[in-house]
């Protein structure tokens, strides 16, 4: 998101930032399904299931954010669109490793409709 400090740099700079700020939510959600991978090694069904469920959600967001910003002439959503872009992808991202870090944390003994995750 745009911070109080971004009104003393450029568009460009905002821009940058909010593509850094995306990529590193990016790189946590690669990291939490990589060690998803790992610990559910053996459940093979569920991997590849979840696996399913990874590429579809990856085509999800694209559609997302083509629904948010429909291709348009160049400069229609203002030298912003680029940051907002970041922004939105960062959102998506950090809800998608929100939902997948449940598999790690486990649920409580006693959920009846734990699935394939874990007992904590």
């Amino acid at each position: 998101m745009i911070s109080t400090s971004s009104f003393s740099q450029t568009q460009s700079e905002i821009n940058e930032e909010a593509y850094k700020n995306y990529k590193k939510a990016d790189k946590e959600l690669n990291v939490v399904y990589q060690k998803i991978l790992k610990d559910y090694k053996s459940d093979t069904a569920f991997l590849k299931n979840l696996k399913a469920a990874q590429k579809i959600w990856i085509n999800f967001r694209d559609a997302e954010m083509l629904a948010k910003f429909p291709d348009r002439e160049p400069g229609y959503y203002g030298s912003i669109q680029p940051t907002c872009w970041s922004n939105y992808l960062q959102e998506l991202t950090e809800e998608r490793t929100k939902r997948l870090k449940v598999w790690l944390t486990g649920i409580e003994e006693g959920n009846m409709c734990s699935g394939s995750v874990n007992i904590k």
